[in-house]
């Protein structure tokens, strides 16, 4: 059974799972607080910067399934996810995930890697849980394939 990647970031979330706080694989960027003025904004509040440009010119759809690699910190730079931590790049149909990866990938070409600021209405604020994270969430992310 595959989970989606919400699913797994909420089960990371939930369960705790953090490494070392020594780790500097997994450091905050400088401007995870907030997105710089050159980001590029869409009009539902997300905000990204394009680190690696990336080849050709196909963007995945909703029903396309993705391959990424990827890390999530809270803007006050405490990272809470990373496919690192489960074993490589993630899977998944990009219309699965939260609203806000749903739109930001489908920005993105393949070998393009970017830092993604998205509000927490498009994140996990609407979860119940309060071990889920909320607010602005910051996610830097590499796309590797579109299938």
């Amino acid at each position: 059974m595959r989970l989606s990647l919400c699913a797994l970031l909420f089960v990371v979330a939930v369960s705790g799972c953090r490494l070392k706080d020594d780790s500097t694989e997994f450091a905050a960027p400088p401007d995870v607080a907030a997105p710089p003025a050159d980001a590029l904004k869409t009009p539902s509040g997300i905000a990204s910067k394009v680190l690696q440009v990336g080849l050709g010119s196909i963007h995945p759809k909703p029903t396309s399934t993705v391959r990424v690699l990827y890390t999530g910190w809270t803007t006050d730079g405490k990272m809470f996810d990373s496919s690192k931590l489960h074993g490589g790049p993630s899977e998944f149909q990009v219309g699965e995930v939260i609203p806000g990866w749903t739109e930001a990938l489908q920005l993105m070409v393949v070998g393009e890697k970017r830092r993604i600021w998205i509000p927490g209405s498009l994140a996990y604020d609407k979860i119940p849980d309060p071990s889920a994270p909320k607010g602005m969430l910051v996610f830097e992310i590499e796309l590797l394939d579109i299938k």
